[in-house]
Parts: C-alpha cells; structure tokens; sequence
C-alpha cells in the first residue's frame, strides 16, 4: 500500500476524534473518504499530512512509519476546500511554489510548471493573478500546485464543496481526468455521497469517529455493512421485523411474514430486527409483477405524501403498522389518501440486529 493508517486515534483533551481507524490506499488508486460533518474526516486528513500527531496509531506511506514526521519531510500534498493560493503571485509562480519548496531548479521547473498549467487547461491564465480567476478556475490552479511536484499522496480535502452544483459536476469530472492522467494515489475526502460514488475505486465510509464500512461503492451501496452506511449512501427505508424461524430465516415485516429460502440467522426467534430498502426496489400495487423469481410480499397502506422531483414522484405510504415508505415512482403516482399496496423482493431487504451498528449474520447470498 501507498498510505496505511493502523489503529488511528486521536483525541482533542477528553474528546474522541477518531478512534481505531484502519484503511489502505494502493500505489494510483482513488479513495473516498466519506462522512458526515463531525465525522472525523479532517483529523484523518490532518494525521496523513503531518499537521496532527495522533494520540494513538500509525502513518505509514510507502511502507515507512511517518507518524512523527514533520509535513515538509512528507511527500503530501494537500488541496483545501478554500483557496489557499498566494494572491501576490501569478498563476505560473503558484504552481512553481511547490517545486521551488521541493529545490527543483528554474530551468526543469519552467518546463515542470507549463506541462501541468496545460493538464489543467490553464495555460493562457498563467500570467494572471488569483484575483483575476473564476472559482472553478482557481481550484484548477490548486490541483495543478499540487500535482506538479509528484507527491506520494494527494490529499483533497472536501476540494468542491464551496462551489456551486453545476460547477462542482465539471470539476469532479476534471478531476477524475487529472487522478487518471497523472496516476497520482489520491484520498479524496467529501461528505457528498453522489461525488464520492462517481469519483472513487473504494469508499471508506466513517461514522462518529470509526469506519463503518469499505468497500466499492456499488458493493457498499447494494450490500451496505451498518445501518448507517444504507442509509448515508443513498436513501434507504427502514421497517422493524421479528425473527419467526431461524432456518430458513422467516420473520415478521409490515405484518407480513416473509421467508428467506436456503438461509438462516444467528438472531434467535422473536429477536427484533431492522429491515432496509431501497426506494428504487420498492413497487405500488405491484401484485405478482415484480420482475423476478424471488419471493416478494406485498404490504398494504395508504398514500400520506407525494412528492414531484422533477425525473420521478417520491411516493410516501403509511403501512397498517404505522410505518411509512418511500416508494419511488416515474409513472404518474397514485393520489393521497389512496390505498395502495407496496411490493418489494425479500433478496432486496437487507437486515440488521435492532440497535447494532452491525448486520446480523445471515447466510444467504444478499443478506
């Protein structure tokens, strides 16, 4: 691995940063680290670049421990979520900065400094100041900075999120297309799942200081490892349940029972357990048209809400049990008050022990 982090802990006094945290970034790869603010991103980032010493645990990068390494003795580099380019400077002497800290000299850093003005499409703007740039613009010429001295690691820490959507969208695209070109390994740290699902080769998706889970985002996505991660990655609906039978796993959901072929739990019977589904699997008045051999159920209700996005309706149902759904639907929904039923495959719930951070153990190929 290119970056290690072994047991990551820090601690602000008597508060917990991270705690435990443990993940790997191979030679070239991109990895997302993804959480919610508070989460514990930064102080990770923090760590990696040298600016924090870690109350417990270790950094290595290329296999060589720099947990007490000074920043500048680290082959990092770091692009913020402000800009942090000298406003005294041009463009070119920006982006030269670097490499003048990296005792490149003028001659190898002129050729240096056009080469990567022009894989950041900014070699008319070279002579221009920061003041002079668009956002978008300015971020090109961190990334370039950054780049341009050949790190080890390139940090990007929430790079996107001050600018506005449809600039976040092209530049989460140039981005991609510089990490490709340049093969630089990358821990691209986000608290924006769409962009970390369309950026990155893993996840590492943390949770109140930990890692709740890692993996490729569409792995994580369909067969997510917490409750958290189901419901940060996308949106998920939950349903309590209750184990009827351990084998083949049979439990309770929306006062249906719902039976699991060639499967069993751990959970003993009449253990409550936390059902999760995607929006996207859910049907209305499906019947027996759910478009696989699976076994489905079908859970009566009554529409509490609809709402219009634009490219779909987000259906809303209150369950008998006092439960509600969102159902997503593109075709014209059904209006409220409406009784209705809500079909769903069982090999789409993916199920919990109620109140784990854990999914209980169920041998089964989804679940």
């Amino acid at each position: 691995m290119m970056l290690e982090l072994e047991s990551l802990t820090h601690r602000y006094g008597t508060e917990s940063a991270v705690d435990d945290v443990s993940f790997g970034v191979a030679e070239g790869e991109l990895v997302a680290l993804l959480g919610p603010s508070g989460c514990g991103k930064t102080t990770v980032v923090q760590a990696v670049a040298g600016h924090v010493r870690p109350t417990a645990g270790r950094v290595t990068l290329r296999g060589a421990d720099v947990t007490d390494a000074p920043p500048e003795s680290r082959q990092v580099s770091v692009v913020f979520q402000q800009s942090t380019l000298y406003p005294h400077m041009t463009v070119s002497e920006n982006v030269a900065y670097g490499l003048r800290a990296r005792g490149v000299e003028s001659g190898p850093r002129a050729d240096v400094v056009s080469e990567y003005l022009e894989l950041v499409d900014l070699s008319e703007q070279r002579d221009a100041y920061p003041a002079e740039l668009s956002g978008g613009q300015r971020q090109r010429v961190e990334l370039a900075r950054a780049v341009a001295p050949e790190p080890d690691v390139l940090l990007l820490d929430e790079p996107l999120s001050a600018l506005d959507r449809s600039l976040r969208e092209r530049l989460r695209g140039e981005i991609a297309r510089i990490q490709q070109e340049t093969g630089v390994t990358t821990l691209f740290v986000t608290h924006d799942q769409a962009e970390a699902m369309a950026l990155a080769d893993r996840l590492v998706v943390m949770d109140d200081g930990s890692v709740a889970g890692v993996g490729e985002p569409r792995t994580l996505y369909e067969s997510p490892s917490t409750p958290f991660v189901a419901s940060f990655l996308g949106r998920s609906n939950e349903l309590s349940a209750t184990v009827v039978r351990q084998e083949p796993l049979t439990f309770t959901v929306g006062g249906q029972e719902v039976v699991l072929p060639d499967s069993r739990a751990d959970g003993s019977i009449g253990s409550a357990v936390s059902c999760h589904v995607r929006p996207d699997d859910l049907t209305l008045d499906a019947g027996g048209g759910l478009g696989s051999d699976g076994p489905s159920v079908s859970l009566p209700g009554t529409v509490a809400r609809v709402a219009d996005m634009g490219c779909r309706y987000d259906v809303t149902v209150r369950l008998e049990t006092e439960e509600e759904v969102i159902v997503e639907r593109t075709e014209t929904p059904p209006a409220t008050g409406e009784s209705v039923s809500v079909g769903l495959l069982a090999e789409n719930l993916t199920i919990f022990g109620a109140g784990q951070r854990d999914r209980i153990g169920v041998d089964v190929a989804r679940l």
